[in-house]
C-alpha cells in the first residue's frame, strides 16, 4: 500500500463518517470567527434555539471593518464611522457575549487580522482542522494543518455541530528547490507559482508546498505562501511540520504545556508526506530563477518580474487570455509592452493577512531606513496584522523608521486589503500593495492594485514608481 500524503493523514484522522457518494463528515478542531460572515450564522442558531457544540473550539476577533486611524480607533466600536461596518462589529460583540464565545475585541491588545492572531496565539496548532468564514484561512496550513475557508451557512453548521460535510480534494505537490536570490521573498515565490500555474491551476487540489526553499523558509514566510494558495485556485495550502514549525509554536499562549507539549510534539513530527506517497500532480520550480515580482493586471496570475515589461497581446496563450489582458490594460491604465518600472504610484499599502507580520515589517523597514517617501506618493501606510505585532515593532523602533520616512503608522486590521473599511483607493489610483488580490475594485471602486512584497512596496514608496529592490 502506498504511503500517505500530509493531506491524506490530516483528512483521514478527522473523518467522522463517509457517505456512499464519497462525501465525508469532518470534525473541526478550531473555528475562527470575524464580524463579516458570522452575523447570519449566529442568527440561525438563535432561530433554531441551538447552542454552539463546543465553546472552546471557537475564537473571534473583528478585523475587516475596524478603523486603523488612531483617533477613530481609540473610541472603540462607536468610532467606526460607516453605519454598516459599525453594526457588524457591534453584532459580533453582542453574539460572542450572548453565546459565551471568547473574543479579542476592537481594542484588546490581542486583536488583529484573524489569520495573524490564530497562529501567534497558538490557537492554531499542527494537525488541526481549521475553518473560518474567509477564503484566506488557507494561511494556517503553514503549520501543517488542514485549513480552509467556509461560507456563512457552513459557519452556522460548524458552530452547531463542530463538523462539516466535505468532498476530498486531489493531491498536488509544488516543489521549489534551489537558493532564493537576495531580495527575493516568500511573496515573490508564491506570486511566481501563480504566474506559472494560473489562478485555476490548483482547482480541485489540496496543495502541499515542498522542497529546499520552503524547508529553509521562516514560519512567517510559509504563512504568506499558504495564504495565497487560494489565489492559485486551491482551497487548501500546507507545509509539512519540521523543527521550524515546532519552535514557532512553543510557548504560545494557547499552546500545550508540560507533558501535553511533549505528547503533541511526538504526534506533530509524523505530519509530513511519506516518501512513497503518490500525488495526483507535481509541479517543480527552480527557486534560483525567481526574481522580485509585480502584478500588472487584474488577476493574481497577471504577474511579471520587476525587470520585465507589461506583456503584449501577442504573448497570450489563447484568445480568452488575450481578451482578459486587453480588459486589464484598459482598467489598469497601462500600455502593452511598457516597462514595469515606468508604473507610477499614488499610494503604498504594507499590511493584510498576507504580509503584516513582524518579519514583513522588518524587511520593509530595512529598505526605507534613512530615506524618504517620494513627494509624488499621496499616501503610504503600514498596518500591523495584530496588536502584538504592532507592539513588537514599536519595541524594535520600526514605527519610528516608518514615520521618519513619511509613512503613516496605523492600528491593526485588514485595512486597505479590501474596500470594506475607511482605507480605500480613489478611482484610477495605482497602489503598490502587499495584499493578496488585485481584482477590479478590490481596494476601492476604480482602484488599481499591484501586488508586491513588503520590501518591494517600501522601495516603490521611496522612488514613486516600481524599482528592483535588489538595487537597494
Amino acid at each position: 500500500m502506498a504511503g500517505q500524503t500530509l493531506y491524506d493523514k490530516l483528512w483521514n484522522s478527522h473523518v467522522v463518517s463517509q457517505r456512499d457518494d464519497g462525501s465525508c463528515l469532518i470534525y473541526i478542531d478550531r473555528h475562527l470567527l470575524h464580524e463579516v460572515t458570522s452575523p447570519q450564522a449566529f442568527a440561525g442558531l438563535e432561530l433554531a434555539n441551538r447552542a454552539p457544540w463546543r465553546l472552546s473550539a471557537n475564537i473571534a476577533t473583528p478585523d475587516h471593518n475596524v478603523p486603523t486611524v488612531k483617533k477613530e480607533r481609540s473610541k472603540g466600536v462607536i468610532g467606526i464611522k460607516d453605519e454598516i461596518s459599525r453594526l457588524q462589529v457591534l453584532t459580533l460583540d453582542e453574539n460572542c457575549a450572548k453565546f459565551d464565545i471568547a473574543e479579542f475585541t476592537i481594542n484588546d491588545g490581542r486583536q488583529g487580522i484573524v489569520h495573524v492572531v490564530g497562529p501567534e496565539q497558538g490557537l492554531v496548532l499542527p494537525g488541526m482542522t481549521v475553518v473560518c468564514g474567509d477564503s484566506h484561512t488557507a494561511t494556517h496550513g503553514a503549520l501543517g494543518c488542514l485549513a480552509h475557508g467556509i461560507g456563512t451557512s457552513e459557519v452556522e453548521h460548524v458552530l452547531a455541530t463542530q463538523c462539516l460535510v466535505q468532498q476530498k480534494s486531489k493531491n498536488m505537490q509544488i516543489r521549489v528547490n534551489g537558493q532564493l536570490g537576495e531580495g527575493v521573498t516568500a511573496k515573490d515565490v508564491v506570486m511566481a507559482i501563480i504566474a506559472k500555474i494560473g489562478t485555476a491551476g490548483g482547482t480541485g487540489y489540496a496543495i502541499e508546498f515542498a522542497g529546499q526553499v520552503f524547508e529553509e523558509m521562516s514560519m512567517e514566510g510559509r504563512m504568506t505562501v499558504c495564504n495565497m494558495a487560494i489565489e492559485a485556485g486551491a482551497r487548501v495550502g500546507m507545509i509539512a511540520v519540521d523543527q521550524t514549525t515546532i519552535d514557532y509554536v512553543k510557548d504560545r499562549p494557547y499552546a500545550p504545556k508540560g507533558e501535553q507539549w511533549e505528547q503533541a510534539v511526538a504526534y506533530w513530527r509524523t505530519l509530513y508526506s511519506d516518501d512513497d506517497a503518490v500525488f495526483d500532480a507535481v509541479i517543480e520550480i527552480d527557486g534560483s530563477q525567481i526574481a522580485p515580482q509585480v502584478s500588472w493586471g487584474t488577476s493574481p496570475e497577471m504577474v511579471v518580474d520587476v525587470t520585465d515589461r507589461v506583456p503584449t497581446p501577442q504573448m497570450a496563450q489563447d484568445e480568452t487570455q488575450q481578451e482578459g489582458w486587453l480588459r486589464a490594460y484598459e482598467y489598469m491604465g497601462l500600455q502593452a509592452g511598457q516597462p514595469v518600472t515606468d508604473i507610477k504610484l499614488d499610494r503604498v499599502f504594507i499590511g493584510s493577512c498576507t504580509n503584516s507580520r513582524i518579519e514583513d515589517l522588518r524587511s520593509a523597514a530595512a529598505v526605507i531606513k534613512g530615506r524618504k517617501v517620494a513627494d509624488t506618493v499621496k499616501e503610504a501606510i503600514v498596518v500591523a496584522g495584530s496588536g502584538q505585532v504592532k507592539q513588537q515593532a514599536e519595541a524594535e523602533g520600526l514605527d519610528k523608521l516608518f514615520i521618519e520616512a513619511g509613512f503613516e503608522w496605523r492600528e491593526p486590521g485588514c485595512s486597505m486589503c479590501l474596500a470594506m473599511n475607511a482605507d480605500k483607493l480613489e478611482p484610477k489610483e495605482h497602489c503598490a500593495s502587499t495584499s493578496n488580490r488585485n481584482f477590479e475594485g478590490r481596494q476601492g471602486n476604480g482602484g488599481r492594485t499591484h501586488l508586491v512584497s513588503p520590501a518591494m512596496a517600501a522601495a516603490a514608496a521611496l522612488a514613486g514608481h516600481f524599482v528592483d529592490v535588489r538595487e537597494f
